[in-house]
This record gives C-alpha cells, structure tokens and sequence, in this order.
C-alpha cells in the first residue's frame, strides 16, 4: 500500500494528523521539516520557540509541529502533547557526545501519557556524515528494543539530501492511531 492510498484513506475520514518534531538542539528537526516542504534546508537557523508547517501530499494536509530542542526550551515541550498522532524524534547520529543526554529525553516523553498512543519514528539523521552512527547503534544508545506496548520504527535520513525521509514519512501516516481522539 503506498503513500498516496493511505493518505486518501485518511482524508476520507476529514483528519488533518498532527504530527509533532522533538529532539535536541541542532539535530536537524528544523531542516527535516524544511526539505519535507521544497525549501532550503541549509538556510535554518537555530529554533527558538516552534514551526508549523503543513505538508500537502496530494491535496491532504500533515499538520508538522517542530519545537525548539534548547535546553530551556524543553521544559516547554508538554504544551504541544495535546491531540498528537505521531511523534518524530530526531537524533543526530554524528553527535556521539550527546547520544546519553539525547536518549533521556525521549525516556521522559515516552513517560508521558498524552504520546502513550503516538506512534514514534526515530529519524537518525545526518547520515551522510562520515562519522554517523548506523540506525542500530542509535537504536542500542536509545534503548529502542526494550520497548514494549508502543509502535515505533527507526529511519536513517539525511535533512541535507532528503534520504529517509520520504520512507519515514510514510511509516507515520500508515501507523497513525486513526480515531484516537
């Protein structure tokens, strides 16, 4: 079943999914949405409250929530939990530095019972990078396998050529909890 068929399914029922972008600063939310929507995505700069934007995929609208990843902003992240279809967390697999701090994070929002629901993609971007970790060894540091009762998919991407993304993308629309709210 493709992209466009699920979405058509979807809009048959009127839902316009919400889907909401969180991970640390600079790990590439921003010029995921970017390149999602035909815009540069070298030209981002840092986020510093959130974006919206709606992607159009064959005249049906995904609603994309992407929220600052500072670490003062985090703490502001629980407004945005409301009424979520699919939450996308976005790890840089460069950053090797950051990968404790990183799986964290989504320790907590996998805590939270507004996303119990949400399907989660875990985009493990910058994987044109030399020194990307493989999807596997994000998937180890984040503890993904231990995960139970939750549907979840980990995509490597690249914001800069759009690699993932698309695959990404569609695991979201075709795993989104339909008639959750």
């Amino acid at each position: 079943m493709g992209l466009l068929t699920l979405l058509r399914k979807l809009k048959k029922n009127d839902t316009e999914p919400r889907i909401l972008i969180l991970g640390l600063d600079n790990a590439g939310k921003t010029s995921i949405l970017r390149k999602l929507s035909d815009e540069d995505p070298t030209t981002t700069q840092a986020t510093q409250g959130f974006n919206i934007k709606s992607i159009n995929c064959d005249g049906f609208k995904l609603n994309m929530w992407d929220i600052g990843g500072q670490k003062a902003i985090r703490a502001y992240w629980p407004n945005y939990f409301d009424e979520v279809d699919c939450l996308i967390y976005v790890v840089d697999a460069a950053d090797r530095r950051r990968l404790e701090e990183t799986a964290a994070e989504l320790d907590t929002l996998l805590q939270e019972e507004k996303l119990r629901e949400a399907p989660v993609l875990v985009f493990s971007n910058k994987c044109d990078l030399a020194t990307a970790l493989s999807p596997e060894d994000v998937s180890t540091a984040l503890n993904l396998h231990s995960l139970r009762d939750r549907t979840w998919s980990i995509q490597k991407c690249s914001a800069k050529t759009g690699e993932g993304l698309n695959e990404g993308l569609e695991w979201s629309v075709k795993n989104i909890k339909k008639g959750s709210k």
